[in-house]
């Protein structure tokens, strides 16, 4: 174990605020750790320096912080890279290596600087699991190795090493285990370093399809399934984002029997590496958006040979977004937003307590190419023009004049296309009236009354 290649992780952040989207949160400040590679750069995790403004790492017995600069981000494998640039930083470092995919039972030594001290600290554990997990920071399922080490804060984002050779990133603990922690394998990390000396997407690609299990016979039978098939029902299909067309695409009632030559069991399961067996996203976790990947389907009770083309992790109301601001339209005292996971979590335990038809949309609602996201009436500033209709927040808008907006860009077209009257509809029945040339009389003594720098945000 390489302890000199270790490195605490000082970040100052400032978060956006969905409530008032067109202004931030107080800063910030938080640690986490990080590893020095053989290219002189930090690998640490995304959630260590995620919305950050400024950041500084400090060596293991050298007081020095250095300023530190973000080279790349990937928030779907929670994966960051930082370099810093002073002469001096590399004095007394030795890189640490890379390793590959340990063994089960493995002996491994997370690596970091938990909170509350200011020495390195080493906790030692056994690789208890490797396969497809739920990643805290992203909501993606991913890759993952389990350790039954302690990963406190502080020391997440530290490496992981098995035989001086780095297996891993820690980035989180399960919560309702003790000394139970997850860890990035490298087989993410070393994709990530691809992506980013590459210049290719950083996203960890996706399927963009929503699928069944397969173990009711009765189900498999109806589809037309020999004893020879096993898979997935594919029930039904995201439209990807920036609009990623397949040279073919999986269809609803296609049954995915084999990914690039690995047969899909009918629990949703692979043979990874001809090691572990784990779910269909492990296949995933080296490619990069726009890569070609051969399936084979049943269709029809046919067997086809398609060739995809990965896209990127698309849904109707996004999960966990970092290092963006928000995006809002304000239109004569009407806030509207997307409807989204960092909107939602506005609402403490959101998952219980935000509105019925923002969580249903949440959970199950599919992106299509003619509603790729829900606009949110989030809010109605209290104004002469809004009288009776600041009792309409947190509503999802059906139609602007009658036309269902795609996205909130559509939604601001229709609004600023608008001549003589604006009708908007939400999904409960509710409806808003204005006329544009009163909106444009008062739209400025809105804005200047609620200290909104702008009508809309700068990505619109």
């Amino acid at each position: 174990m390489n302890a000199t290649a270790v490195v605490r992780i000082y970040c100052t952040s400032q978060n956006p605020d969905y409530d008032a989207p067109w202004q931030a949160q107080t800063p910030s400040s938080s640690t986490g750790s990080g590893v020095v590679l053989p290219c002189g750069r930090i690998l640490t995790g995304a959630h260590v320096v995620a919305n950050a403004t400024f950041v500084q790492v400090q060596k293991v017995d050298d007081p020095t912080k250095f300023t530190a600069e973000l080279v790349g981000v990937c928030h779907d494998a929670d994966l960051a890279l930082l370099k810093v640039d002073d002469e001096r930083f590399p004095t007394g470092v030795s890189p640490a290596p890379l390793g590959g995919l340990p063994e089960l039972r493995s002996r491994v030594s997370v690596v970091g600087f938990p909170v509350g001290g200011q020495e390195v600290s080493v906790t030692e554990g056994i690789v208890s699991r490797i396969e497809v997990q739920r990643y805290s920071h992203s909501r993606r399922r991913l890759l993952a190795i389990t350790v039954d080490a302690a990963i406190n804060s502080g020391n997440s984002g530290g490496p992981v090493f098995c035989d001086n050779e780095v297996v891993g990133i820690a980035f989180q603990s399960l919560r309702d285990a003790e000394n139970i922690g997850e860890v990035v394998p490298t087989v993410l990390i070393r994709r990530f370093l691809r992506a980013v000396d590459d210049g290719r997407p950083v996203e960890v690609p996706s399927l963009s399809a929503r699928a069944q299990t397969l173990e009711s016979p009765t189900l498999r039978k109806a589809l037309g399934m020999g004893d020879e098939h096993s898979g997935l029902l594919i029930v039904a299909t995201q439209y990807p984002e920036g609009g990623v067309e397949g040279l073919e695409k999986l269809q609803p009632d296609d049954v995915l029997l084999s990914i690039d030559g690995h047969k899909v069991a009918n629990n949703g399961t692979v043979r990874y590496l001809d090691r572990f067996r784990t779910d269909v996203p492990a296949l995933l976790g080296d490619r990069f958006v726009g890569d070609p990947l051969p399936v084979t389907v049943l269709r029809n009770g046919v067997e086809r040979h398609l060739t995809l083309t990965l896209a990127p992790f698309t849904m109707l109301a996004p999960r966990n977004r970092y290092d963006l601001n928000p995006r809002y339209f304000v239109y004569g005292g009407l806030v509207f937003q997307p409807l989204s996971r960092d909107f939602l979590a506005t609402w403490r335990e959101w998952w219980k307590n935000a509105p019925s038809e923002f969580l249903f949309q949440y959970w199950s609602g599919l992106r299509t190419e003619e509603v790729e996201e829900r606009v949110v009436l989030s809010q109605v500033l209290a104004d002469e023009l809004t009288v009776g209709y600041t009792g309409r927040n947190n509503e999802l808008v059906d139609t602007v004049n009658g036309v269902v907006p795609r996205n909130l860009a559509h939604l601001v077209e229709l609004c600023d296309a608008a001549t003589e009257e604006l009708v908007i509809r939400t999904t409960w029945g509710f409806r808003v009236v204005l006329r544009p040339d009163e909106v444009a009389a008062r739209q400025p003594t809105i804005l200047d009354r609620y200290r909104i720098p702008k009508d809309r945000s700068e990505r619109l």
